[in-house]
């Protein structure tokens, strides 16, 4: 895929063209601030954008305004957020676009293996969600503290949905059988009031519709 890479940390930003190149990828551009970011995507109109939240001028929350700018402009556009800060006020706003197609927010310190963040890539670039548990967290806690409902056990198996497991692949994470884990889906969707969905892409997404009511 064709990726513009947007992060003002320039060791970083090397570092993640070398990571990407490494797996075959073309690195269309690597920029980093927010204005150079949009400039980068109309000029080469890539498959995905990776960028960072807190960027120059200002280091507030530049990169990720100009990610759901860049969303409305460019339809089908990829964004993978990744950054050290969940940003709320408009991370549920970028999550939400598109009705959550093609679009990602990962923690930078929670990030364990280069593989994972590639295959995370590739799966925002295919139209698939994939959002760090933590993000889900602490955006789930600004409104009225939901997950205080959930047992320990259902919280794990959000952050696993969050991460767009299946059901298979949160049993075996786990070590319990797929009834059990659909138990617990449904009841953790209950609790939440959000209505059951059949996969987990969906399954993140009506945790985002959650966030936008």
């Amino acid at each position: 895929m064709r990726v513009v890479i947007a992060e003002d940390d320039v060791l970083l930003r090397e570092g993640l063209v070398g990571l990407l190149e490494r797996f075959g990828h073309t690195v269309a551009a690597s920029v980093g601030d927010a204005e150079a970011l949009v400039a980068a995507v109309r000029e080469h109109r890539p498959d995905a954008v990776v960028t960072d939240v807190r960027m120059p001028p200002g280091f507030t929350d530049e990169g990720l305004r100009a990610a759901i700018a860049l969303r409305r402009e460019h339809a089908g556009l990829a964004v993978l957020v990744l950054s050290q800060y969940v940003e709320q006020t408009y991370a549920a706003e970028l999550l939400d676009s598109g009705r959550g197609v093609g679009v990602g927010y990962l923690l930078k310190d929670r990030i364990g293996d280069v593989t994972e963040f590639v295959d995370a890539l590739t799966r925002v670039a295919g139209g698939g969600t994939v959002v760090d548990p933590e993000v889900v967290r602490q955006l789930l806690r600004r409104r009225r503290d939901p997950l205080e409902r959930l047992t320990p056990r259902e919280l794990e198996v959000l952050a696993l949905i969050a991460e767009g497991r299946s059901n298979a692949s949160i049993a075996r994470e786990l070590s319990v059988t797929d009834a059990a884990v659909a138990k617990h889906i449904a009841s953790i969707l209950a609790k939440l009031d959000l209505p059951p969905a059949a996969d987990g892409h969906r399954r993140v997404l009506a945790v985002l519709a959650y966030l936008d009511s």
